[in-house]
């Protein structure tokens, strides 16, 4: 038996296939989910969402937004998604720099907004550095 993972954003469909095991990075930590899995609804964190099948991990960046898990298919409704094999593991290394030296600098001012914008773009580009690297 088997899941059914479809993972889409608003321009695109990144993945539509099945999958032995899938771990999602919820907002609460990640959670691990097989076939069988009790129906829920959950909030997607930035992070790396981790697909098993035919012996093989891949990795897929996400940023936040939720996924369904109902009758072994898991939907996954996110802002943005890549699939970790099509990130260039260098340029994401040197945008993950680039957005701690930004938040570095934000850090120093009073602004709390741009203290939150900054953490957010380190957090995505964490996800996509950790996604090129784990394939």
């Amino acid at each position: 038996m088997s899941l059914t993972l479809r993972v889409l954003a608003p321009d695109q469909s990144v993945f539509d296939d099945t999958a032995d095991e899938i771990i999602l990075p919820s907002t609460t930590g990640l959670l691990g989910v097989l076939p069988g899995h009790i129906s829920m609804v959950t909030a997607i964190d930035f992070g790396v969402l981790r697909v098993f099948k035919n012996g093989n991990w891949d990795s897929i960046a996400l940023t936040g937004g939720f996924a369904e898990v109902e009758s072994n298919e898991v939907t996954v409704l996110v802002n943005k998604a890549e699939m970790g094999k099509n990130i260039d593991s260098v340029k994401a290394e040197a945008e993950l720099e680039q957005a701690k030296n930004q938040l570095s600098q934000a850090e120093a001012k009073e602004n709390s907004t741009e203290k939150i914008k900054a953490q957010d773009t380190v957090n995505k580009a964490k996800a996509w550095f950790q996604a090129s690297r784990s394939n």
